[in-house]
């Protein structure tokens, strides 16, 4: 049964494997690129500049600095866009066919009356597929995470950004297990490829925008930071790499007067109500910044929780495959 299973997906398995070539070639070279320009431009230390709310004098030349990485580099970052696919393309490819090709051309008649029982022949198939892509998923994963790094330092964007953390770290595997399970599950249940492929597609976009968007920024209790206005003359944020939900300006009975912004006053401010500080004279004295954020120092247990869900999800899909399996005809 092994050996049949291996007949049956060595295609699909060399594909896979000189897709991963040429992402390492394409992810190489300029990774390379990269990390020598995020080294050469001494963008290290003004990650380090930056996160100590550096006085203005330094902190001009380290954003310059940024602004020519990331110039130089636009072109690159877009190709992280089409990366973001590729655990949807296993699903769509590996899972969905699994078991819908097999009953649509009734070649698992064959092997079901040859003493091989139908749980055998689904924990095999299922088996080898999980645990091929499964290894392909920490590749890639364990890459990206090395490819994007300088881009999202470089960015002075949290590491929470949709763009960066969709395609690093252990997120990766989750989405990819669980789309080839989607596949699996929707090709037992729908055993016709067009369909199984597009309930892979619908249930896989839309389960992962519902958690990004609703669920992700509350994975964990969110944490409040106040700036006065008055006397800071800096942009407010915090430590680089925070992820800011949300924010806005609050006078002093803390009522939101502004949402989505943030002031300071500008350096030559001549003090508290002064006619420089045009945003103290809005917003009355005592007026501050507020911010609802995750911190940055969390973004491993965040792709630790959303990977277990993935993973959790795509266990419960093949369980249930597996069970349908019997009622097959």
């Amino acid at each position: 049964m092994i050996w049949l299973t291996w007949r049956q997906h060595r295609r699909q398995a060399l594909f896979t494997g000189a897709g991963l070539v040429v992402l390492a070639a394409l992810m190489i070279p300029t990774g390379l690129a990269m990390r020598a320009a995020y080294a050469d431009k001494g963008l290290a230390e003004c990650v380090r500049v930056l996160s100590g709310a550096a006085p203005p004098e330094r902190a001009e030349p380290c954003h310059r600095a940024f602004n020519e990485f990331t110039n130089q580099f636009d072109s690159v970052a877009v190709l992280g866009v089409l990366f973001l696919v590729l655990p949807l393309l296993v699903g769509l490819f590996w899972g969905a066919p699994l078991v819908a090709r097999e009953v649509e051309q009734g070649t698992h008649r064959f092997v079901w009356t040859q003493g091989v029982s139908r749980r055998r022949w689904a924990l095999v198939k299922f088996a080898f597929v999980i645990g091929f892509t499964a290894v392909a998923a920490v590749v890639y994963g364990l890459g990206m995470s090395w490819w994007a790094e300088p881009l999202s330092r470089a960015g002075q964007q949290s590491r929470f950004d949709v763009f960066f953390f969709d395609m690093q770290g252990a997120v990766p595997i989750g989405y990819t297990l669980f789309a080839v399970a989607l596949g699996i599950f929707a090709g037992v249940f729908w055993p016709r490829m067009l369909t199984a492929m597009t309930v892979t597609l619908v249930g896989f976009a839309g389960l992962r925008i519902a958690l990004t968007v609703l669920a992700r920024p509350h994975y964990l209790p969110l944490r409040t930071r106040t700036v006065a206005i008055e006397g800071n003359t800096g942009e407010p944020g915090g430590a680089l790499g925070d992820w800011i939900v949300d924010r806005g300006i609050r006078n002093a009975a803390g009522e939101l007067v502004l949402p989505g912004a943030q002031a300071a006053c500008p350096p030559d401010a001549t003090g508290p109500g002064g006619t420089a500080c045009r945003a103290v004279t809005e917003f009355g004295p005592g007026a501050y910044n507020w911010q609802l954020y995750q911190p940055g120092s969390r973004f491993w247990l965040f792709q630790g929780i959303e990977t277990g869900i993935f993973v959790a999800l795509a266990a419960l899909l093949l369980y249930l495959a597996l069970r349908r399996i019997r009622r097959l005809a």
